[in-house]
């Protein structure tokens, strides 16, 4: 890929982000759309995690992986500060890899 790709593609980008600044901070949203928009980040965010978690590696990988976001997953149910939910789920995965 070349740097003039690079460039265009970041400008893009952030042009895309700029017109929803300006134009879409003008506009009221109601109704259930408001609702869709404000779940919109969580959604995004959970899909980028599951990508993240399944893909790449080999499969030990993947399952220290899983068992980290599991042991996560137990700790945000279990309304944990988010600090203990990151040492949990690092912990997790990182003793799974240690006796896989």
């Amino acid at each position: 890929m070349s740097w003039s790709t690079v460039v265009v593609l970041a400008a893009g980008a952030y042009a895309f982000k700029l017109f929803g600044l300006l134009a879409l901070s003008r506009v009221k949203l109601t109704g259930p759309l408001a609702n869709v928009v404000g779940l919109l980040p969580a959604a995004i965010f959970a899909g980028l995690v599951i990508q993240q978690t399944l893909t790449g590696g080999g499969g030990d990988i993947v399952a220290t992986r899983v068992l980290g976001v599991a042991a996560g997953v137990v700790a945000v149910w279990a309304k944990a500060p988010l600090l203990v939910v990151i040492l949990v789920s690092a912990g997790t995965a990182a003793l799974a890899r240690l006796l896989i």
